[in-house]
């Protein structure tokens, strides 16, 4: 059970996970390259340096769930440095200026369809999605907020049971992206949580803000907002005070996304549930979904047009 600062029951774990989930896994990764021997530089493990493609996989990949082509799924992903914008962001009056700042110092950007607010998605940051589908019985999407909460805390808990023990849900007001399902330990927030709905299937996402600098990260929101507004008043966006964001790392937590990733692979299998890897429902089923899949870049296309 995650803690509510105002309510603790609020925040129970109502929602149950299927028994086989597929796991899909892009992590973005530097590694270094050696010759003779000696270390030359750095690399990245494949990963699309395009924004919108995880979320066009995930709105793919959610289509198939629907459609009963694939298993219930799970979706951990990183990228290598951008910022992902929410739709009222993108209508602030000069927010295209300042997207184009971010772009000119290597951040990519992107609007996202899943709701919420600017967030920054980089190498220190775990992104998760269960995508299920939906059941033909009343729909409360908090009880999924409450189930990906829960596994999460779960997850900090294999190798951080006092930072775990911290850990509350309830909105930190001056955060960037603020919800009802922020977690947070001693009023510092490092994870969010959105939903998206489709016809027949959902996914549920989490960003989760492991290593590097939280108020480093909420500096640079609070300054793409600043800019996008242009100084008009009067405007709605989140008042983002950087010190209210913290990395796990800085909190006592995990401080790596791989001992993070592994953790919450050892909390499903610890539920009994049988996770697949995506390599091996290939080789069973012959279904494959991948980034560079061409219904993938057609639907990032199609987020482009309807959101940009």
């Amino acid at each position: 059970m995650i803690n509510g600062r105002s309510n603790p029951g609020k925040y129970t774990e109502v929602s149950q996970l299927p028994q086989q989930l597929v796991l899909f896994e892009h992590i973005h990764r530097k590694v270094a390259e050696q010759i003779n021997g000696e270390r030359v530089g750095e690399t990245a493990k494949p990963a699309s340096g395009d924004m919108l493609i995880p979320f066009a996989f995930e709105e793919t990949l959610c289509r198939d769930v629907g459609a009963g082509l694939v298993l219930p799924s799970i979706h951990i992903w990183s990228h290598q440095g951008g910022v992902a914008l929410g739709l009222r962001d993108s209508k602030l009056p000069c927010a295209g200026l300042a997207m184009l700042r971010l772009e000119e110092q290597g951040i990519r950007t992107a609007v996202r369809h899943s709701g919420g607010a600017a967030v920054p998605l980089d190498e220190g940051v775990i992104n998760i999605s269960l995508i299920l589908p939906k059941s033909r019985g009343k729909l409360d999407f908090h009880d999924d907020f409450r189930l990906l909460a829960s596994l999460i805390t779960e997850a900090v808990a294999v190798t951080h049971p006092l930072a775990a023990a911290q850990i509350e849900a309830g909105e930190i007001t001056h955060s960037y992206c603020p919800g009802d399902f922020d977690l947070a330990i001693g009023g510092r927030k490092f994870c969010g949580i959105a939903q998206r709905r489709q016809s027949h299937a959902y996914f549920v996402h989490a960003f989760v803000v492991i290593s590097g600098s939280g108020q480093e990260r909420g500096e640079l929101i609070r300054r793409f907002y600043e800019e996008a507004a242009c100084g008009q008043e009067g405007l709605s966006y989140p008042d983002v005070r950087p010190e209210t964001l913290a990395g796990l790392g800085e909190l006592g937590g995990p401080v790596t996304t791989e001992v993070f990733t592994s953790a919450m692979l050892q909390v499903l299998a610890n539920r009994g549930i049988q996770v697949k890897p995506a390599a091996v429902l290939a080789e069973e089923t012959g279904y494959t979904l991948d980034y560079e899949d061409i219904r993938v870049l057609e639907a990032a296309r199609v987020l482009r047009e309807r959101y940009a």
